[in-house]
């Protein structure tokens, strides 16, 4: 039996949102030093009580740290803080940037690429699991880059969920962006099925039930479809945040010259419920959307 402790790791947690804040804190109770920074530093003001320390600027916050990750919006935010706020310039000759955000491959591949120039490296690290999954550290980590780079990060992944390596930079959003529309294409489905099942007299809740352990059963069923069942509609990953993730696969598809249709049409859904207010809605919100269109709101 291997009884040596695991060493304690430099850490810069950028963005302490829904996500960040609980995979944040997970690290600093495992014990490493972690530093934290947020746009909105009361957000992140939490996470002095596990033991970090909180930043005013984001450049500050990576100094001397050995792993920065980066749980910010989108890639345009990434690029800003990265390269406008002196946090590239400020990371540790050969530390390791690893972006947890959800962005489009072009520009993860960009990032890396404009890392490397200045002797850093670069992992795209995106996850899915939700806030419950952060919370538990139970999240999927879908990675890419190089192996080497991917080995050194495993210890600090471990307290976060399952990592798996996909391939080269890039091939990590590959992978999100394919799991988003799993994810955004199958609560429609649920939606508009149990939304049916209502209209036609049954009890949604029992049909959920029902078919649970049958071919149509899935996290989504099991998890959203709950939510649907309950008009539980808290949000722990937005109506809008899944709208950026539709919309970055059809960019991506479009380059690749790749023909995504359901996709698309999933977009227009989602895209009409954000514009009807339900952007700041859980991802399941897409039922209030279909329920809204067949006047069952």
């Amino acid at each position: 039996m291997n009884n040596t402790p695991s060493p304690r790791l430099r850490i810069a947690v950028l963005g302490t949102g829904m996500m960040g804040l609980p995979m944040a804190r997970r690290l600093a109770q495992a014990g490493h030093e972690v530093h934290v920074w947020n746009r909105t530093r009361a957000k992140a003001e939490p996470l002095s009580s596990d033991g970090a320390v909180v930043h005013d600027e984001a450049a500050e916050a990576v100094r001397g740290m050995d792993f920065v990750l980066s749980l910010l919006e989108n890639g345009s935010v990434v690029a800003e803080v990265l390269f406008e706020q002196d946090v590239a310039q400020s990371m540790a000759a050969g530390s390791l940037f690893i972006d947890m955000a959800s962005i489009q491959p072009a520009e993860a591949r960009e990032h890396a690429r404009r890392l490397h120039t200045l002797g850093l490296r670069h992992l795209d690290a995106p996850v899915s699991g939700g806030t419950l999954g952060a919370e538990a550290g139970s999240l999927a980590i879908m990675a890419g880059g190089d192996a080497a780079d991917f080995t050194q990060a495993l210890p600090l992944f471990a307290h976060l969920g399952r990592a798996t390596l996909v391939g080269p930079h890039g091939a990590g959003q590959l992978a999100k962006l394919a799991n988003q529309m799993i994810v955004g294409i199958t609560i429609g489905a649920v939606a508009e099925a149990l939304l049916l099942a209502e209209r036609g007299g049954a009890d949604p809740a029992k049909v959920r039930e029902a078919i649970a352990g049958g071919f149509a059963d899935s996290r989504i069923l099991q998890v959203h479809g709950e939510r649907m069942v309950r008009r539980d509609f808290a949000p722990r990953g937005r109506m809008a945040v899944q709208l950026k993730d539709m919309r970055n696969a059809l960019a991506t598809a479009q380059a690749l010259g790749f023909e995504a249709p359901v996709t698309a049409l999933f977009e227009q859904l989602y895209a009409h419920g954000v514009e009807q207010g339900l952007g700041d809605l859980d991802q399941s919100g897409l039922f209030v959307e279909l329920a809204r269109r067949n006047a069952m709101d």
